[in-house]
């Protein structure tokens, strides 16, 4: 063999080595229960949502155990939400002919519609803030880095299903599909197991889309401690921040999808999305709410359609921190708490003043 055969058997060998493979199988089986990868990837993507969006709400000044209260409403709403927009978006693949419309409540075989989880769950998340009366603007603040990083966790479960991904490709980096077979040797993708032979490569749109979430989680927790952001706006940059991302992502997709005018839905619903939080972020209160308007009945909302008042109350808020210091960098002078690791610096820590002496009794205004 020549060196320049070596070379190219080298060179062809590095390129092979180098797509990702699929998992063999998305789903274990323990006796009779099954344990699928997908379901297990969206459970731990709540788990760390509640767990860091609970520290997030104390560092805010908020009550520890209210995003787990409030997430009993919204878990459930979410994932309501979530597949009733996947089902009525791909509805082709439950109803029609040959199709069985009662796998449309499969959810543990994947397909939930992020538009649709985020809406639903957005309702649920209302209704748990007025029953434990707190405001909804200042927990989705709150909540929105551990929303999305779980969105991350949760796109893990589309790698073990081998779904959302894109078109074939011969990038080095694209993602191998094979077929799965069950015990009788029928193909059976979602349940079944590999025979290790690729059948295409193809771009891996799922994790695009995991590393682009990941990119704005750390965003969004860099702008909220420089910019203190209040009122509902940084949950706004998540859904424009997300939104951008998927917008992209559906560009790089030709899976079966509704379309639009030969454009898939998920892009106008990104686009559409992108938009009002936009809107939101532009024309909602500046500022943030303090401590004590985080406590149940500490700050009385108004209803949604309550327009008027929504605006007096949002200026009545913000006077506060008006008052006080400017809304950049106000951490840095006020002995704010971090909103990840909830520690607290108090102001005269850093002014050289004792606070004891000066009669301060060590609450922190955020």
């Amino acid at each position: 063999m020549t060196v320049q055969a070596l070379a190219d058997t080298a060179a062809a060998g590095t390129s092979v080595l180098a797509y990702i493979p699929s998992p063999p199988q998305g789903v274990w089986h323990l006796g009779p229960l099954p344990l699928r990868a997908y379901a297990l990837c969206i459970i731990i993507g709540i788990i760390v949502a509640i767990w860091w969006g609970d520290k997030r709400w104390q560092a805010r000044g908020g009550q520890q155990g209210t995003v787990l209260d409030v997430a009993m409403f919204a878990v459930p709403f979410g994932l309501i939400g979530g597949r009733l927009y996947h089902v009525a978006t791909d509805w082709q693949k439950y109803f029609g002919a040959g199709k069985d419309p009662i796998e449309a409540l499969y959810i543990w075989q994947g397909g939930l519609g992020i538009w649709g989880a985020v809406f639903l769950g957005g309702v649920g998340a209302w209704i748990g803030c007025r029953v434990y009366r707190i405001p909804l603007p200042a927990f989705g603040d709150a909540i929105a880095p551990p929303i999305l990083l779980a969105q991350a966790i949760g796109r893990l479960g589309n790698y073990f299903n081998q779904e959302l991904y894109g078109r074939e490709t011969d990038l080095p980096w694209g993602l191998e599909i094979y077929p799965r077979f069950d015990d009788n040797g029928k193909l059976d993708m979602m349940n079944g197991v590999s025979n290790g032979i690729a059948e295409k490569v193809v771009q891996p749109t799922f994790l695009y889309e995991l590393v682009w979430n990941v990119l704005v989680v750390y965003l969004l927790v860099q702008i909220d401690k420089r910019y203190r952001i209040g009122h509902g706006r940084l949950f706004a940059l998540y859904v424009a921040g997300y939104c951008v991302g998927r917008f992209v992502v559906e560009l790089l997709r030709d899976d079966e999808a509704t379309h639009i005018a030969g454009i898939r839905i998920n892009s106008f619903t990104a686009a559409l999305v992108f938009l009002a939080a936009i809107a939101y972020f532009v024309f909602a209160t500046r500022g943030r709410e303090t401590p004590a308007q985080l406590q149940p009945g500490g700050m009385e909302r108004p209803w949604p359609w309550q327009i008027g008042a929504l605006r007096q109350a949002g200026a009545e808020s913000a006077a506060p921190e008006k008052e006080s210091e400017p809304d950049v960098n106000e951490s840095e002078t006020t002995g704010d708490k971090d909103p990840e690791t909830g520690d607290t610096t108090p102001a005269a820590e850093s002014s050289g003043i004792d606070a004891t002496k000066s009669g301060d009794s060590g609450k922190n205004v955020t």
